[in-house]
């Protein structure tokens, strides 16, 4: 079974993204029945089911941080995909995975999703 998990757009987060291509036609979270999907823009992220170590629900994002394109954490080095300041889901990974650049020379340990609903999501990843 698929399930497909659609960002949460915050107003100010929209122009910054469609700058980089980052619009609701082009912003999914896709759960098949052995892998994780995640398109944001331009950016991908896939990786096995069996590879995601856990999940945890975040808030409170700063706008400078997250609005525009797919972001690298200094402090971890882990990505987020951030169309809203609210919240999502921080989804932890057994070993690191690409997404932020093509060459799969930086992987990334973990991946925050702003999606609308970041609880049916983890329960998605859950199964």
């Amino acid at each position: 079974m698929t399930r497909e998990f659609d960002f949460a757009f915050e107003g100010r987060y929209r122009l910054p993204g469609m700058v980089f291509g980052i619009r609701p036609a082009t912003a999914r979270v896709v759960v098949t029945d052995d892998e994780l999907l995640v398109r944001f823009g331009p950016w991908r992220l896939r990786t096995p089911l069996a590879n995601v170590a856990g999940t945890q629900v975040t808030t409170g994002y700063s706008l400078v941080r997250t609005a525009g394109p797919a972001h690298l954490s200094l402090a971890d080095r882990g990505v987020t995909f951030a169309t809203n300041s609210r919240r999502g889901l921080c989804i932890s990974f057994v070993e690191k995975v690409r997404a932020i650049e093509p060459t799969g020379l930086l992987r990334h340990p973990a991946a925050t999703v702003t999606v609308a609903d970041p609880e049916a999501l983890a329960a998605a990843l859950r199964h």
